[in-house]
């Protein structure tokens, strides 16, 4: 017994430890995977705004489309703007010599990145952006510190600035209130007025359907499988009662 208890604890001090670990606190959001006009204008995002750089090697136009809701040859039209074809894999165009060579690393791909950060984490870096001249893009990330990825989305959000410590940026909780999430945000960064072809509302719209996105490719099969194990758990239900009353059958002689 005590080299279970011990087994157990190993197992989850290192859950414990990342726990632990501070960082800058993330606004917490509520994904809908069946919100299937998010999911939508989230892949809408998606291939306009991060697939030039990244990629979705584990995840198909057509199985997207069909998920959502998305007629395959509207997305062909629409959502593909290279020779690909609706049924391939969401690769993007850009060589891995020529992304080592910008950014210093090829990026990552996106397939399971909601699974690997949590959508909490994707929908504030994505809204953490901040103007820093020092660094090599021009911007930096208060949840991911010296980023090496430039702010696509600055023309839609603005030209974000940082009027805050790095410490201060670890403790930036006492803030208005986020009108989408009810989270509480930084009030250390702040959009330069005029700068972003969005309102703060719409903004952040954009970024909660990404995330949404993001987190649908990262569990495709999610509702579906949800769907199944209610379905699983009411024939376990109806084939106990079955099962107890064979049981019963067979044990009523025995003494």
């Amino acid at each position: 017994m005590k080299k279970y208890l011990i087994a157990l604890f190993m197992a989850v001090l290192p859950v414990t430890a990342m726990a632990a670990g501070g960082g800058a606190p993330l606004d917490h959001i509520e994904v809908d995977l069946e919100n299937k006009p998010s999911l939508q204008r989230g892949m809408a995002t998606f291939v306009n705004r991060c697939l030039g750089c990244h990629s979705a090697d584990y995840q198909r136009y057509e199985r997207a489309a069909n998920d959502i809701g998305l007629p395959p040859e509207l997305v062909q039209e629409y959502m593909i703007f290279g020779d690909q074809k609706v049924g391939e894999q969401m690769h993007n165009a850009m060589s891995k010599d020529d992304a080592a060579n910008w950014f210093g690393n090829p990026p990552p791909d996106l397939s399971l990145e909601a699974r690997l950060r949590g959508p909490d984490w994707i929908y504030t870096y994505l809204r953490s952006f901040y103007q820093d001249p020092a660094r090599p893009w021009g911007v930096n990330n208060v949840v991911f510190k010296d980023v090496g990825m430039p702010n696509v989305l600055e023309d839609l959000q603005g030209v974000q600035i940082n009027n805050c410590t790095p410490e201060e940026l670890l403790h930036h909780g006492d803030a208005e209130i986020d009108p989408l999430t009810g989270a509480r945000m930084s009030e250390c960064l702040t959009v330069v007025d005029g700068t972003g072809k969005l309102s703060e509302e719409e903004f952040d719209q954009t970024i909660y359907d990404l995330t949404n996105f993001l987190t649908y490719m990262g569990e495709p099969y999610r509702l579906e499988s949800e769907r199944l194990g209610t379905k699983v758990l009411i024939f376990l239900a109806i084939f106990f009662v079955f099962a107890y009353a064979l049981k019963k059958e067979y044990w009523k002689d025995v003494h």
